[in-house]
């Protein structure tokens, strides 16, 4: 049976349908945490549950992607606000100026209208959880069956007692931008689920690449993808190259297929386009870096397939190392334009690119003139030059 540290003296609760634990436990002033530390559940995964078991008395949601709280606060007055009037049992208070004693009469008092349980919102509780601690952790302790806590925090650090009672005993919530699988999987759902519109995994794959893992973004260029699209059509990658990348991502291609077919001048052309349009040069490295590492990769996978006396083509080479199928043409045509010499070093290229931008001169001109020396290297008038 799981333990919790706590101040009072050791007691014990146990399992009641009356209160919102999952299960009984220990409570202890001294004794550690028993067995693995459990985790929070991370915010796709609370959102994509079908059904949802009875919210805990205390709700915690943490992290820094603002789209993925604001989705799961809405879940959570789902859950928890029962019919037309249960908005009158809805409080939130502002976590700045909130008292631990505002908070707990909120969560005790019971609305004159609306019925189900009360949903208090303690919003930017940060500075609200450190000065409250003690309390809270009592709280969470004995929590009011009538009420529903939600602290919406920035951090929530996994090594306070806190953190382990209301992991024991409640619902923590990290939202936090997924790894890269995870959001392709979540826009193929919300496309369907919210938007009702086809997207595979293919032109999620792209939406991500172009827009960066920003959630809300995703969601807004999401919907205006599926209002483009009939109920039997789905939404293409071509249409999201399109109706979503726009000119920018045509003058990115058009820099690399200029860059890679020897003509620096224009490459520079192009790249002095999309840095006045407001372009971030990191976020530009990062577009281009994307696309040449896969190159990179392609030419250690030839080098590799010749020295093990396999044959294998260039369009075989760039999907093991990435390249979409609905650019692999294109892509073959820029790779052919660089050669194996150039890609073999671009790994080498965008490494020193990275940390010029990165470093404490990369200010004013510094950007600009980093790209600009990284797309030279590309191009065929370099292909001489001695790198390092």
């Amino acid at each position: 049976m799981p333990t919790v540290p706590f101040v009072p003296d050791t007691f014990f609760i146990p399992f009641s349908s009356n209160l919102a634990c999952p299960h009984a436990f220990r409570v202890s002033r001294s004794a550690p945490i028993l067995g693995p530390m459990p985790s929070a559940l991370h915010a796709i995964d609370y959102l994509s549950a079908k059904t949802q078991a009875a919210t805990p008395a205390v709700c915690v949601v943490f992290g820094d992607e603002p789209f993925l709280k604001r989705l799961v606060l809405t879940r959570l007055r789902g859950e928890v606000l029962e019919g037309d009037d249960g908005e009158l049992s809805f409080t939130a208070l502002d976590g700045d100026d909130a008292t631990a004693r505002d908070v707990f009469d909120c969560l005790a008092t019971v609305a004159l209208f609306g019925g189900g349980r009360r949903l208090v919102l303690v919003e930017g509780a940060d500075d609200f959880v450190t000065r409250n601690r003690a309390a809270l952790e009592d709280y969470v302790a004995r929590p009011r069956p009538s009420g529903v806590l939600v602290l919406e925090v920035s951090s929530w650090p996994s090594n306070t007692k806190l953190y382990k009672a209301v992991v024991a005993s409640g619902l923590p919530i990290e939202c936090k931008a997924p790894t890269a699988g995870a959001l392709v999987k979540w826009l193929v759902e919300r496309a369907h689920t919210t938007h009702q519109a086809k997207l595979d995994r293919g032109a999620a794959e792209l939406l991500v690449e172009i827009i960066g893992p920003e959630l809300g973004l995703l969601d807004q260029e999401l919907a205006k993808l599926a209002v483009s699209v009939s109920a039997e059509q789905s939404i293409t990658p071509e249409l999201i190259q399109q109706l979503v990348g726009g000119w920018r991502v045509k003058t990115t291609w058009d820099m690399l297929d200029a860059a890679a077919a020897g003509n620096a001048a224009q490459a520079i052309v192009e790249l002095d386009r999309l840095i006045l349009a407001g372009e971030n040069p990191i976020g530009l490295l990062a577009q281009i870096g994307s696309s040449l590492r896969r190159f990179a990769t392609a030419a250690r996978l030839v080098e590799q397939a010749e020295a093990a006396g396999r044959r294998t083509s260039l369009k075989q080479v760039l999907e093991t190392a990435g390249v979409k199928s609905f650019v692999v043409s294109k892509a073959e045509s820029q790779m052919r334009q660089l050669g194996r010499r150039r890609a073999g070093q671009l790994h080498h290229w965008l490494l020193e690119a990275d940390l010029a931008l990165k470093g404490a001169g990369s200010s004013g001109q510094r950007p600009r003139i980093v790209l600009e020396q990284l797309v030279a290297r590309m191009s065929k008038q370099a292909a001489g030059a001695k790198t390092s």
